[in-house]
């Protein structure tokens, strides 16, 4: 009996150790069984009860700063892998926050403008979200003047273009025909805050590379990945990584550097 309870103590470890430490990655013949989609959805139900309030790091001004902002019925803590990352591999500070589900795109970025509100001036802020939360991200940057704040943006398959989905509560800012992301495709390039767009080509929630894209800045696009893949693939980590070293390179000048939009497939 006691055997077997350390037994289940070192599954239970290992288990934890594989769904929360970004730096070790999975058996791949799991992967193969169990589906990258159907394993990252297990990851984030995981980690769904962690960061549930808003973090916050202490920050001084020249400091980096990524902003995590989660997508639909969520919670900042799947994002604990890449969080762990960016702090190791750019030394940037990290802030999250928890969005109630169900709420409009302009209620969380508001959320959003509130919490930028807490780092102080001068620090180099990059706000990256997956799914809603890139388009959160760029409305707070192109509607509520986080352009001033804001030196970057990156978006993890959000959906830009629409997606089939019935027109209340939240899906109200994102089907097809939403007057919102209409506003925001239209005023992106304007906005004077590049914008990377990393696309997943398996995606079947956002389906498309186009439909991914804002339609300004570099797009992405990595093949044989799902929706939820994003949040836990080594590459699309590592293309943020880049992008938040490449805003620490440029600096401010990157806040107008940005031409039509390209796409690379890796």
């Amino acid at each position: 009996m006691r055997a077997r309870r350390k037994v289940d103590a070192v599954s239970r470890r290992a288990w934890f150790m594989l769904i929360h430490d970004a730096r070790m990655s999975l058996p791949v013949s799991l992967e193969h069984l169990i589906g990258g989609e159907r394993l990252a959805f297990f990851r984030q139900v995981a980690l769904f009860p962690l960061d549930l309030t808003a973090v916050v790091p202490s920050v001084r001004p020249g400091d980096d700063v990524v902003v995590l902002v989660h997508g639909f019925f969520a919670s900042a803590g799947v994002f604990r892998p890449l969080r762990a990352r960016l702090e190791e591999e750019t030394g940037a500070r990290v802030a999250t926050f928890t969005h109630a589900p169900c709420v409009g795109v302009r209620r969380i970025a508001r959320q959003l403008a509130e919490l930028v509100d807490r780092i102080p001036r001068g620090a180099r802020v990059t706000v990256v979200g997956h799914s809603l939360g890139g388009v959160v991200a760029r409305w707070y940057v192109q509607e509520l003047g986080g352009h001033s704040r804001v030196s970057r943006t990156i978006s993890l398959a959000s959906p830009f273009q629409g997606i089939v989905v019935p027109p209340l509560l939240v899906g109200a800012d994102l089907h097809a025909q939403s007057a919102l992301l209409k506003r925001l495709r239209d005023r992106a390039a304007a906005c004077g805050v590049p914008h990377t767009s990393i696309v997943a080509g398996l995606d079947s929630v956002v389906a498309g590379t186009a439909t991914a894209c804002l339609g300004t800045g570099d797009v992405v696009v990595l093949p044989n990945r799902g929706h939820n893949e994003l949040l836990f693939d080594q590459e699309a980590t590592a293309i943020v990584i880049d992008r938040v070293k490449r805003s620490r390179r440029e600096g401010s000048s990157d806040r107008t550097a940005h031409g039509p939009s390209h796409a690379i497939a890796l």
